[in-house]
């Protein structure tokens, strides 16, 4: 099915950047000598990406709901042996309401001013942990979903 191809490069290049982000541009930035130029660039890099995950985020939400809804799957969400269908549903939400509500919101109250105020070494410690919680609940839900689709489920949870 070439909606399924479409979603899983979509998964790709949007957990993929967040992978890049989580484990070589964060702890990039936490070395720097000035938190406040580290979070400058930051701030400048996360506009540009913002984008491509917003566009990535967006696309896999479409493919997905496409394949439900073709497939009919509906009835996956009532039955716990797919709980990779509601962890994919959940990771979407999540990252959607991040991307698409929070991020703006934070961007609209930043200036240069209070980024020099408030930027310390632990900003991209907290910063870092919580990219890394979404990394791993996004490539567990990840290997559920591949495992889940070639039929592997938890025993004693079959329908």
């Amino acid at each position: 099915m070439f909606a399924r191809v479409l979603h899983v490069l979509g998964v790709i290049l949007w957990i993929g950047g967040v992978a890049m982000v989580t484990t070589v541009l964060l702890p990039t930035l936490a070395r720097m000598q000035s938190a406040t130029e580290a979070m400058v660039f930051f701030t400048q890099f996360r506009r540009r990406f913002a984008a491509q995950a917003r566009f990535s985020t967006l696309f896999v939400g479409v493919t997905g709901f496409y394949m439900v809804y073709v497939l009919d799957a509906w009835q996956r969400f009532t039955q716990w042996q797919y709980w990779w269908m509601h962890a994919m549903v959940l990771i979407w939400l999540l990252f959607s309401v991040m991307l698409f509500v929070m991020e703006p919101r934070a961007r609209r109250r930043q200036t240069a001013g209070s980024i020099q105020e408030n930027v310390s070494a632990e900003t991209f410690t907290k910063i870092r942990r919580k990219h890394l919680l979404l990394l791993i609940l996004s490539l567990i839900t990840i290997a559920g979903a591949v495992a889940g689709s070639h039929g592997w489920v938890i025993p004693g949870i079959e329908s």
